[in-house]
Formats: structure tokens, sequence, C-alpha cells
């Protein structure tokens, strides 16, 4: 894990993506809080600016996990790296684990952030409860780290970064998308079985959830898990 931490932060990749996270949850939050002023929605807790706005700033957590694995094929170093340490499982697990620990912090951090600026964009159309806020936080960090797990497994399925990135864009963005805006209750059904909509049930508050937060998280690991074990499977079947 020191190496995986050293390797991390020793590249600018990382630290552009989250300074990108951080601008764009500003910018989303500022702009969702807004538009409910101006359209005199009901009032709604702060913290679902901030919950809305990981469906874009996820994709700063997925960018960073995804150069993680695939930088290292790219650049032939993977074969270091199970050189030092034969034991591919725990290589994969590091990663896993290093990133999910970023994410989560990252999270957490564009979820206050987001929910400061809108607070004020928000102009009293939002309350505020500290227990409520402090769950969302954790909640988007919770979420922003399940998705860095299912992005190490997806990326050491795909090994290249176009390959993880068009998948986890399909899963994550795309899919639920087009599940959504196609309507119905069966689609809805599907979405709601999916990583985003599963986290979306799991990081906002108000909304008409058909299970409830703990269901929602288990969704998103079920995911992550099954992610990370097909990326074990290959690491394993095949040369770095």
């Amino acid at each position: 894990m020191a190496c995986e931490w050293t390797k991390l932060w020793s590249v600018r990749a990382p630290y552009l993506c989250l300074l990108a996270g951080l601008a764009v949850t500003a910018v989303f939050t500022f702009y969702y809080a807004s538009i409910a002023r101006i359209n005199e929605q009901a009032v709604q807790p702060v913290g679902n600016a901030a919950a809305a706005s990981v469906v874009v700033t996820q994709f700063a957590v997925v960018i960073l996990a995804t150069v993680a694995v695939t930088s290292e094929y790219s650049t032939g170093t993977m074969r270091a790296s199970l050189l030092w340490v034969p034991r591919r499982h725990r290589v994969q697990a590091a990663k896993a684990l290093v990133t999910g620990m970023v994410a989560f912090l990252a999270g957490a951090v564009f979820a206050v952030v987001g929910t400061v600026v809108a607070w004020v964009a928000f102009d009293g159309r939002a309350s505020f409860d500290a227990g409520t806020a402090v769950g969302q936080i954790l909640s988007i960090g919770v979420y922003q780290a399940l998705v860095a797990v299912l992005t190490v497994g997806v990326a050491f399925s795909a090994r290249h970064p176009a390959g993880a990135l068009s998948t986890l864009a399909t899963l994550l963005w795309a899919l639920p998308s087009v599940l959504l805006g196609l309507g119905g209750d069966a689609l809805a059904a599907v979405n709601d079985a999916l990583p985003y909509g599963a986290g979306d049930h799991f990081t906002r508050v108000g909304g008409d959830a058909p299970y409830s937060s703990a269901t929602a998280v288990l969704i998103v690991a079920a995911w992550s898990a099954v992610a990370h074990v097909s990326g074990l499977y290959v690491l394993r079947r095949r040369d770095a």
C-alpha cells in the first residue's frame, strides 16, 4: 500500500483529477441550486445539490483510479510491480484500497464544498440539518470509494484506458440516462439495480426510493465486488 500510495502521487494526473472534480462540484451545485430557486421548487435538503453533482464528479474518481492501473501497463512498470509482489491479489487489493481511501476523502471534500456553494445559491429554498448534511457528506464519500474499487477492477480487466473508460462511462452514465429517458416502471427498476441508480438513492434525501439506504449501498458494493473479482481473474490468467 505504501508503494501504491507513492506511485499514485508521483504523477500529475491525480492532482488534476481532484482539482477538476472540485471545480465541477462548485459549478454544478451552484447551477442546481440556482435553478431550484428560480423555478421556486419545493424546499429540499441542501445536501441534495452535492448528491446530484455526483453524476459528473464520479468521473474524476473514475479517471484517477483508471490511470492508477492502466498507466503501469502502458509503461511496462506492471512487470516490476508483480516481480516485487508476486501474489497478484495483493497488488490489486493495494490499488483498490489506496484509490478507495483517496476517493472517500475526495468525495467528502467535494460534498462539503458543494453543500456550502449550494446553500448560498439556494437563497432560502433549502433546509439545513446538521445530522442530515453530515450523513449525506459521508454517503457521497462512501459511494465515491466504491466507484474507485469498481474502476480498479474494470481497469485490470480492460488493461487499456480507452476500454476501461468507455465501459465505465456506459455503466455509470450512458445506460442510466437512456433507461430514465425512455421511461417506464420496468426500465426504472433496471436503473435502480445499476451502480449509479443505487448510489443516487443512497446519497439523496427525500426521494421515492424503492429500497432502503442499506440495500442501496449493498447494490453498489456488489457491483464493485464483481468488478474486483473479474479484474483479479484476468490479472491471474494473463501476463503483464
